[in-house]
């Protein structure tokens, strides 16, 4: 099985630095050449279905990668971070390295807890590698989902620090998974 994790084009939100979550934004004009150059990229790699957060962004990113010729399916648990109170505000008030620490698992200003992220990610894989034995997935999500995702896949112990890598917009990774 081989699994491709992207994360969606820019938004203004992206763009202007301020917290993102739940709020149901489309990609800006930047978002959207992000994705085709990615398509770009993608065009001759197979995939036998698109699994994607419900999320207009996300749906958006879909449709340029891939158009019509996947299966493309929503899945609520690839949705990002529930950001809480604060949600759309400026990015400097989110202390990334608090909200990323599994053991200490903070929810304070209503922020999704990330073992919380962690336990629906692996829910969804736990769905994938059921339904989808030997197949090759893309899926198209958000920078949190995205990173369990990473971390589940690569077998990295939790506790160890999960802010190792940057997911740009339009970040793309590969993985090739042991079928279960």
């Amino acid at each position: 099985m081989k699994i491709t994790l992207v994360r969606h084009g820019q938004t203004d939100f992206n763009y202007e630095n301020k917290i993102q979550g739940l709020t149901n934004n489309y990609l800006n004009d930047e978002g959207r050449r992000q994705c085709k150059k990615l398509r770009t990229e993608l065009l001759d790699k197979h995939f036998d279905v698109c699994y994607m957060s419900p999320l207009l962004r996300t749906v958006e990113t879909a449709i340029i990668l891939i158009g019509e010729r996947v299966e493309t399916v929503t899945d609520k648990r690839l949705i990002e971070r529930d950001m809480g109170t604060l949600e759309g505000k400026s990015r400097e008030l989110y202390d990334v390295n608090k909200y990323w620490d599994y053991d200490l698992n903070l929810g304070d200003n209503e922020v999704e807890k990330v073992q919380d992220i962690f336990a629906r990610c692996e829910d969804f894989l736990n769905y994938l590698y059921e339904r989808h034995p030997g197949q090759d997935i893309l899926i198209v999500s958000h920078g949190a989902p995205i990173r369990a995702l990473h971390h589940i896949l690569r077998g990295t112990n939790h506790s160890s620090n999960l802010l190792d890598f940057d997911i740009k917009n339009c970040y793309c990774e590969e993985i090739e998974v042991k079928d279960r």
